[in-house]
């Protein structure tokens, strides 16, 4: 079993999404869902960390539409029930027989969105979820600047907007305050990711759009909608939701678990790799259905340079 993930493209609400598999060809399904302004790289180091401990689950890493290699949906507003649509499409077109989710960050409210919506995962898995409304509490006055300069962007041609969102003093600092690492090679490494990967949208509209979604829910508000075995996995030093809130939505989740990773922050998936690998497969493994194939719950250390 290779390292390096095998793409493919799958029609979804008339575009194309593109999405990456890792792992077996056939077997036990996860689907991996990115959070807000990246791509599949983000998940890349759990991916592989999964399928290295796990060789007989396929995990599949898809690009959210109007990002990374997937277009935008041509004529849609891309607000958050669009992108529920999508991925209950996505799930329905490659993992017909069954599947576990996971989501990150903005991801978290995709898979909520999508569960509110009829999706019917298996077990279900959120890393970092946006518990707290972003428009109220101590990061209130930091979004409503955000959202000033998306709308900024928004307004400009297509080449001045690009350049803004994409401006790199602007991803640095906001990488910078974001790694609660020490480490200074894992944090030059983080600070590369988000130079590569923070800037590949579609167009600053569906950015906006995006974004707007982003700030416009939480996961505790389709708490009802999560049926299925769930666990949470959370940074004890998330500027964006904090712990107290990520407490709330375990409670409001009936028999959900939570791990707190001290630490770290809102950057799990790049700081607590290995942490976060073995939180998944030991929950997989607890709550796999009878029949199903277990899996190991070693993980391996993350590798800082993920193959592309």
């Amino acid at each position: 079993m290779s390292s390096v993930p095998t793409p493919f493209a799958v029609p979804a609400l008339g575009s194309e999404t593109r999405a990456w598999r890792y792992g077996a060809a056939a077997g036990p399904t996860l689907i991996l869902v990115h959070g807000f302004r990246g791509d599949h790289h983000g998940l890349q180091g759990i991916a592989q960390g999964l399928a290295a401990s796990a060789p007989e689950l396929r995990i599949l890493v898809p690009d959210l539409p109007g990002f990374g290699a997937s277009p935008a949906i041509p004529g849609r507003t891309h607000d958050i029930a669009l992108y529920g649509a999508w991925l209950r499409a996505f799930a329905a077109a490659t993992a017909p027989d069954g599947f576990a989710i996971l989501g990150h960050s903005f991801g978290s409210l995709v898979v909520s969105a999508a569960l509110a919506s009829g999706l019917a995962p298996e077990r279900t898995i959120l890393i970092n979820p946006i518990s707290a409304p972003a428009l109220e509490g101590p990061q209130a006055v930091m979004t409503q600047l955000a959202i000033a300069y998306y709308r900024a962007a928004d307004l400009l041609p297509e080449r001045a907007a690009r350049g803004l969102l994409g401006n790199p003093l602007i991803v640095r600092v906001m990488s910078e305050v974001m790694a609660k690492t020490h480490d200074r090679e894992l944090r030059r490494w983080i600070h590369d990711q988000h130079d590569r990967y923070f800037s590949v949208f579609a167009d600053p509209g569906t950015l906006l759009d995006a974004f707007r979604a982003s700030v416009s829910h939480t996961v505790i508000g389709w708490a009802d909608a999560f049926v299925a075995p769930t666990l949470l996995i959370a940074g004890a030093r998330d500027d964006i939701t904090p712990l107290a809130k990520q407490l709330e939505l375990q409670r409001r989740i009936p028999g959900s678990e939570l791990r707190i990773l001290p630490g770290t922050g809102h950057l799990v998936h790049y700081e607590a790799v290995a942490d976060a690998v073995a939180a998944i497969l030991a929950f997989l493994r607890a709550s796999a259905p009878a029949g199903t194939p277990q899996t190991s719950p070693e993980s391996p250390s993350p590798a800082k340079e993920p193959s592309a």
